[in-house]
């Protein structure tokens, strides 16, 4: 399955405050990403945030289309929050109120990916 990394420049020595933030920030409403039809185009299958410093990192585990993420993302009242409640903590400004907005910094924020694996291997019970 993919992942996709979306950054994010803070102002250093914040950590604390942000992993309360991103702790405290409401679930998201819905992992299923549908299209004009309501067809399921894409699936999040779960997300982790690391802070370090000046960079904060979120990680985006998904399935299917990723063009739809950032669209499904803008949508979600989850996101808003931390997108509000994060801009004291921002080294630059950004503009996320409208779809558009959304749509610039995700592609702006996003890491390049270099290389993804997945292991194939059986598991044994523990």
């Amino acid at each position: 399955m993919p992942y996709a990394m979306i950054t994010f420049r803070v102002r250093p020595g914040h950590e604390e405050e942000l992993t309360e933030l991103f702790l405290n920030s409401p679930p998201l409403e819905t992992p299923v990403v549908t299209d004009e039809h309501g067809e399921e185009t894409a699936r999040l299958l779960g997300t982790g945030v690391f802070v370090k410093d000046d960079v904060l990192v979120r990680l985006i585990h998904y399935q299917g289309d990723f063009a739809g993420i950032a669209r499904h993302l803008a949508s979600q009242r989850h996101v808003h929050t931390i997108e509000k409640d994060i801009v004291p903590f921002l080294a630059d400004a950004r503009d996320t109120g409208t779809p558009d907005g959304f749509a610039a910094f995700f592609r702006d924020a996003m890491m390049r990916c270099v290389t993804q694996s997945e292991s194939r291997a059986q598991t044994s019970p523990l």
